[in-house]
């Protein structure tokens, strides 16, 4: 209760005085108190308003920071599915964002300061259908020429694309610890731990997510395996990547990352936005009826009078053949588009002959002049190798039959060079086509120049691949990159006579999926039995010439026979007349079963690109066990490839999906899905099974 106590006149206390009423003493120790409490109470006050207007702020900031079904942080962001479960996260590895420098307007968040300097950073929501959302990031330095490195984390799922690389695996298995290295094509035959011949900035989820790095981005990949993490880095310090003339050289990392309902919908929806198609189904011949190389069976120890018997014993055991493949060494030097006159006495009267007797030929070809060719000094003369950094000289490259030149297809008279030499030999002789080798940007120099800069190296690649084009039908390549409209053949990298993942059998269906994933749908799975090269084969020594296992032989010739085309070299009957007639069987199997849903399928590819070899998960996208299944396939959504690739085996477990299944031995399998435990398989059998509706 408050005490009102009047004040007489005069009775003020004077100023510095110790006397005054005992009255006024005691309300002045009373009132003490509540003067503490007030002051206290609006410190809290204070207080509470300054958190509310921070905590405002802070959602303010939050809400700022969100898009849809996404979060941004200072080090990274998470994208969530519609039911909250993260299913895509990315870290920031070479910075973190200055938050307070962030800023959202429509669908875009941006940002302008990271904790190194300026930079342009930006997230914008793209919903592009209602099934499909897509996020587009952008990280480009300002100020600082060093490295932009993002990591993406497995989340538990499993992740698919990339590169064709020598080890294989289905999903990819990322061992060990990587620095980022420059993603360009390369030979893996010969560098075992590079990014192979046909690749893309494309990796698949079994989360329903994609990612595709900007073709502007001087792109390198890494990995963690302890951490499970990709790593994507952008970089011109100490790399093949050139900025574009005229640009200082900041990096920038920028990417799509897509979501979507199921994979398979979305690997749809990305190749049918991103990836170019085919125009044209490469010669359905080739489809049908097995091409015949020599490489395996003579490598450069090939003669007239070798072919010509080897086109003899094709007929002789009873074989068919789209066309043969005259390989390596019918040249006398490299870089020289006539016959080795020694090897080859009497070329033109070997065509007649070969023509005569009903077989196509098609000829081996490179982009390389060896220094002792005579081809050399002219392309020197007319300017049409790649050339040092200075422009002055050419570049001398090694490759594996020499050292010489690579021909500049990014300058229009190398390339038309090249061109009318090949038309000119397909014209003497009816050559039907070209094998084209090489063509990996691995054997460019490390530092090169050519007529049109390229930032990108492996844009070298496309140019090469464009050279395939006027002969397409039956042509062949071993490299992609953006080459997806290219309408030939793509063959893996040589694959060696063993049974293993790296180069080996159990490696073909991993290749064939990955690269299948990456666009590339006319597919030559290399040759039966593998390349027979000395130290990399498994089996014994026939008189002087290495032969393959006979069992992986056969295993290779099954499951050859369930792929696009077909691949001979070393010929069946280098074993015995057991192994001709299992060859025999596969051969008239891929042509009357496999080729008619192989071509149909090819048709289909000019309009959706979507696989004609197809994994598991592609009808059963929401069974766990189908994403890991790597031994497997589909040819379409009705026929699914169950290969032995082990040796010693007559019997393996299968996978079937949902749905109903017959068997080639006339089973029915209704409950799916379920394992077929130690399935009998004998050694002249494959297992396949056919999806009833």
């Amino acid at each position: 209760m408050y005490h009102i106590v009047p004040v007489a006149p005069g009775e003020q206390q004077t100023a510095g005085g110790t006397g005054g009423s005992p009255l006024k003493k005691k309300l002045a120790r009373e009132g003490r108190p509540l003067v503490m409490a007030g002051m206290l109470g609006c410190v809290l006050v204070l207080a509470a308003v300054v958190a509310w207007c921070y905590y405002s702020a802070s959602l303010r900031k939050a809400r700022l920071l969100k898009a849809e079904l996404l979060d941004l942080n200072k080090d990274g962001f998470i994208i969530h599915n519609q039911t909250g479960a993260v299913i895509f996260s990315m870290s920031f590895r070479s910075g973190t964002l200055d938050l307070d420098s962030c800023s959202k307007e429509g669908n875009v968040l941006s940002c302008t300061q990271s904790d190194s300097g300026k930079l342009n950073f930006f997230i914008q929501t793209v919903q592009t259908k209602d099934t499909v959302m897509c996020y587009r990031v952008r990280w480009e330095e300002l100020q600082n020429k060093r490295s932009v490195e993002h990591a993406m984390a497995y989340n538990d799922s499993h992740w698919y694309g990339g590169a064709e690389t020598a080890t294989q695996h289905w999903p990819i298995r990322m061992q060990g610890e990587k620095e980022p290295q420059p993603f360009i094509t390369s030979d893996v035959y010969l560098n075992r731990n590079a990014f192979g011949g046909i690749l893309e900035r494309y990796w698949l989820s079994s989360n329903a997510t994609a990612i595709k790095i900007n073709d502007s981005v001087p792109f390198h990949l890494g990995w963690s395996e302890k951490d499970r993490t990709l790593r994507f880095q952008a970089r011109y310090q100490d790399s093949p990547f050139r900025p574009p003339e005229g640009q200082q050289a900041l990096p920038e990392l920028s990417y799509r990352v897509c979501v979507g309902s199921d994979v398979t919908s979305i690997h749809k929806y990305m190749v049918r936005r991103y990836f170019p198609k085919p125009i044209k189904v490469p010669s359905p011949e080739v489809f049908k009826q097995p091409l015949w190389s020599t490489w395996a069976l003579h490598k450069t120890a090939v003669t007239q009078e070798k072919l010509l018997r080897y086109a003899s014993d094709i007929t002789k055991h009873g074989f068919t053949c789209s066309h043969l493949e005259l390989d390596d060494r019918y040249t006398a030097d490299y870089g020289e588009f006539d016959f080795d006159p020694q090897k080859f006495p009497n070329a033109s009267g070997m065509f007649d002959k070969l023509r005569e007797d009903g077989f196509q030929v098609s000829l081996w070809t490179h982009p390389f002049i060896n220094y002792d060719s005579i081809n050399f000094g002219v392309a020197v003369e007319k300017g049409l190798f790649v050339r040092e950094p200075s422009g002055e000289l050419p570049a001398l490259v090694r490759w594996w039959n020499g050292i010489g030149g690579i021909l500049d297809f990014t300058n229009p008279e190398a390339r038309e060079w090249y061109s009318s030499h090949l038309s000119m030999i397909k014209t003497r002789y009816d050559v039907t086509s070209f094998k084209f080798g090489g063509g990996e940007t691995s054997y460019l120099p490390r530092q090169f120049s050519t007529l049109v800069p390229l930032s990108d190296p492996s844009t070298f690649t496309r140019y090469y691949t464009e050279m395939a084009i006027p002969f397409s039908e039956r042509a062949e390549l071993r490299v992609g990159y953006q080459s997806q409209d290219i309408s030939c053949f793509f063959r893996i990298i040589d694959r060696d006579s063993v049974w293993g993942y790296e180069l080996g059998l159990k490696s073909i269906i991993p290749t064939v999926l990955t690269i299948s994933i990456l666009g590339y749908q006319f597919v030559l799975p290399d040759m039966i039995g593998g390349n027979a090269y000395p130290n990399h084969t498994a089996g014994g020594l026939n008189g002087k010439n290495v032969l393959p296992d006979r069992e992986l032989y056969i295993r290779w010739l099954e499951l050859s026979a369930f792929m696009p085309a077909m691949q001979f070299s070393i010929p069946p009957w280098a074993y015995d007349n057991e192994v001709v007639q299992i060859a025999q069987k596969f051969t008239e199997l891929h042509e009357t079963l496999v080729a008619p849903r192989v071509l149909e399928l090819a048709g289909e590819v000019l309009k959706t690109g979507d696989p004609i070899i197809r994994p598991l998960w592609w009808i059963a996208n929401v069974d766990e066990a189908a994403y890991k299944i790597d031994s497997q396939f589909l040819i379409g959504d009705d026929l699914m490839v169950a290969p032995v690739l082990e040796p010693g085996k007559q019997e393996r477990d299968i996978y079937l999906p949902a749905g109903r299944w017959k068997s080639y031995k006339g089973e029915h399998f209704d409950k799916g899905p379920m394992y077929l435990t130690d399935y009998p398989v004998d050694l002249d059998e494959i297992a396949f099974f056919t999806r009833v509706y």
